[in-house]
C-alpha cells in the first residue's frame, strides 16, 4: 500500500511538476499569489541546491523560526530535497522555550526572517556551536538586519537559480524532528523518517485526487499543516490554500475564494463556526470532506447545517502519526454538498476505497458514544492495555499501545532522550499515553490523555466528557477538568476551569448540579480570563492543576467557587 506511489512527498512533488507543471499547487490566500507545480518544484530545488552549496549535508538538522506558511513550505520541501531534517519552531515561542528548542536540536542552520531573529538573540546569548542564521524574505522587505551577537546569512542567495543535488534516499531516512505540545512538561523532539509522512497521509489520501482543494489555516510547525495538509495535496496532485491562522469571520470567504473541498477544523474552531446566526445559504459552499479531531459531539448537527458529506476522524500524534481513521457519512447524496458546488470522488468512490482499505465507514447518526476513531490503520497493530501490559477485554478502558506492520512507519524515537524513548517503546508496544476502549464490533473511542482520567465514587470519570458537558453553559467557550485531592485522600475531587463571556461561577455550579450526573459533577468551578494552552491548542493541564492548587484554599470546602 505505502508504495502505491512514490514513497517520497519530494518525488511526488516533481512527478506532478513534470505531468501537469502549469496546475496550482499552492494559494497564499494573504497575498493573493498562486504558485504552480513547476514553480514551486522549481523553487524548491533551488533552494536545495543551495543548501548543498552551503555544505549541509544529507541528515543535518535545519530549524525554520517563519510565521508565514507559505516560506515555511517552500524551505520544508527545499530541505528534504537537501537530503537534510526539517525541524519547525513555533514562531510565537520567546525566552526559554525558544532557547531550548534551538539547543535541543542543535541544527546546523535556523532559517528565520528579521523580526524573529530578535528573539533568538533575546533567548539566549549564542546559537549552538556551529550553527548558522539565514535571515529569510520571499518579498521586498525593508526590514533592515538587526544587530545580534551572531553571523547572519542572506536568505536571498539561497533562493537563487541552483539545481537540486542527487541525494541517494530512502524511505527510513530522517524527514523531520518535530516537538510534541508539552501538555505534561517539556515537549520531546520526535525523530520522524520520509515514511512516516507517507503512513500519516495515506489514509486521507485515498479521498483525495486531483480535483480537490485542500483548505490549511493551521500553523506549518503543526504536523496537520505541513504534513496532512501540504504534503498530502503534493502526493495526491491536489492544490492547497493556505493562510496565516483561522478566521471564524472570514472563513467561509475563503473556502469560496480558493473552492476548498477539503479542510481540517480543530479544537474550538467548530463552536466558533456554529456560534454565527444560522443562514438559508450555509449549505452553499464547496466544503465536502472535513476533519474533525476530536470529533465534537455534535458533528452531526455541524454537517448538515454546514453541508459537509462526510467527517472524517482518527487518533494523531506526533509519534505515531495516524494510527486510526474512520469515514463519518453524515449527509446523503445532494443533501450535503449541492451538486454544483460539489468536486472530487463521489460517495461511492469514497466508501469504497475506505472498506478496499479496511477502514471503517461509520453512519453519522449511528455514533452514539463519544470520542469515536475508527479503526486501526492497515499499518498498525493495536490494543488496550492495563498498567501492568496486560490486554484489556473490550469495554474495558486502559492505554492505547501500537505495534507497526511495516518498517519505519512509528517514530524512530525522541532526539536525545533514550531514557523516553525506551520507556515510551517497552514491552515490543509502543504506549501513546492515551485512554481509549473498544467495543465488540471493532470501533475505537478516545477517553483522555492517560493522567486525565478522574477517580470518583468508584467511578472514572473522562476529563474530556465532563468539560464538553461544562461547555453546554451559555458563554463558556473552554473548559478543563482536574483533579484534586479529596479531604479523606481516597478519591478525588473536581475542579473545572472555564473561560468565556460574562460567567458566573456559583451560577455555573448550581447548572452543573442540575444537569450533570452526581458522580462526576464538579465541586469547584474556577473562572479565568484564559486557559493555559499549547502552541498547537491543547490544553496544559499541569498548570492548570497548579493553578487550581493555589486557589483551592482547602481539599475538603466542597461546592467553592472562584470569580475572577
Amino acid at each position: 500500500m505505502l508504495t502505491r506511489d512514490p514513497e517520497l512527498v519530494t518525488e511526488a512533488l516533481d512527478r506532478w511538476a513534470a505531468a501537469n507543471g502549469a496546475k496550482r499547487f499552492l494559494l497564499d490566500g494573504d497575498s493573493g499569489r498562486e504558485w504552480s507545480y513547476r514553480e514551486f518544484a522549481d523553487a524548491t530545488g533551488a533552494i536545495a541546491g543551495n543548501l548543498a552549496a552551503h555544505g549541509v549535508g544529507k541528515g543535518e538538522r535545519v530549524s525554520v523560526l517563519l510565521a508565514d506558511p507559505v516560506a515555511t513550505a517552500l524551505w520544508m520541501f527545499g530541505i528534504w530535497k537537501a537530503g537534510a531534517v526539517y525541524c519547525p519552531i513555533n514562531p510565537a515561542y520567546t525566552g526559554s522555550l525558544l532557547s531550548y528548542q534551538i539547543d535541543d536540536t542543535a541544527p546546523r542552520l535556523l532559517v528565520t526572517d528579521a523580526a524573529l531573529v530578535r528573539r533568538v538573540a533575546e533567548a539566549g546569548s549564542a546559537l549552538p556551536s556551529g550553527t548558522e542564521a539565514v535571515l529569510c524574505s520571499l518579498g521586498e522587505t525593508d526590514a533592515a538586519a538587526p544587530a545580534v551577537p551572531f553571523e547572519l546569512l542572506d536568505g536571498a542567495r539561497f533562493l537563487g537559480p541552483a539545481d537540486a543535488p542527487a541525494v541517494e534516499m530512502r524511505y527510513s531516512d530522517t524527514a523531520n524532528v518535530i516537538y510534541t505540545s508539552g501538555t505534561t512538561g517539556h515537549s520531546k523532539g520526535v525523530v520522524q523518517s520520509h515514511r512516516w509522512m507517507n503512513q500519516y497521509t495515506w489514509p486521507v489520501r485515498q479521498l483525495t485526487t486531483a480535483d480537490d482543494v485542500v483548505y490549511s489555516d493551521l500553523p506549518m510547525f503543526h504536523v496537520g499543516a505541513g504534513i496532512f495538509n501540504v504534503t498530502r495535496a503534493a502526493w495526491a496532485g491536489a492544490s492547497v490554500a493556505m493562510w496565516r491562522k483561522f478566521s471564524s469571520s472570514s472563513f467561509w470567504d475563503r473556502i469560496a475564494a480558493s473552492g476548498a473541498t477539503s479542510a481540517t477544523l480543530m479544537g474550538v474552531m467548530v463552536p466558533w463556526l456554529m456560534s454565527a446566526p444560522p443562514g438559508p445559504d450555509d449549505r452553499k459552499n464547496t466544503l465536502n470532506k472535513v476533519h474533525m479531531q476530536p470529533l465534537p459531539h455534535d458533528h452531526l448537527a455541524v454537517a448538515q447545517r454546514f453541508g459537509f458529506d462526510y467527517a472524517t476522524t482518527g487518533f494523531g500524534q506526533t509519534e505515531a502519526g495516524v494510527a486510526m481513521f474512520g469515514l463519518v457519512k453524515e449527509c446523503e447524496p445532494g443533501e450535503g454538498t449541492p451538486p454544483d458546488h460539489y468536486r472530487g470522488l463521489r460517495h461511492d468512490q469514497l466508501e469504497s476505497r475506505m472498506r478496499e482499505a479496511g477502514i471503517p465507514v461509520i453512519a453519522g447518526p449511528d455514533l452514539d458514544a463519544r470520542g469515536p476513531m475508527g479503526g486501526p490503520s492497515p499499518f498498525f497493530e493495536a490494543a488496550v492495555h492495563d498498567p501492568a501490559d496486560n490486554p484489556c477485554p473490550p469495554g474495558t478502558p486502559g492505554e492505547l499501545v501500537l505495534r507497526p506492520k511495516a518498517p519505519s512507519v512509528l517514530a524512530d524515537g525522541y532526539l536525545g532522550k533514550p531514557e523516553h524513548t525506551v520507556h515510551a517503546w517497552r514491552n515490543l508496544w509502543f504506549h501513546t499515553g492515551d485512554a481509549v476502549w473498544r467495543r465488540e464490533d471493532g470501533m475505537w473511542f478516545f477517553l483522555d490523555r492517560m493522567g486525565d482520567r478522574i477517580r470518583r465514587r468508584g467511578e472514572n470519570i473522562s476529563a474530556q466528557h465532563l468539560e464538553e458537558l461544562v461547555s453546554e453553559y451559555p458563554g463558556v467557550t473552554l473548559a478543563a477538568a482536574v483533579p484534586v485531592p479529596s479531604a479523606d485522600g481516597s478519591e478525588h475531587d473536581i475542579a473545572v476551569c472555564v473561560q468565556g463571556d460574562r460567567l458566573d461561577a456559583d451560577e455555573i455550579l448550581r447548572w452543573a448540579r442540575e444537569t450533570i450526573p452526581a458522580f462526576m459533577c464538579p465541586q469547584h468551578i474556577l473562572v479565568v480570563p484564559t486557559l493555559p494552552t499549547t502552541p498547537t491548542g491543547k490544553i496544559q493541564r499541569f498548570k492548570v492543576r497548579d493553578h487550581v492548587l493555589e486557589q483551592v484554599a482547602s481539599p475538603g470546602n466542597i461546592g467553592e467557587t472562584r470569580n475572577p
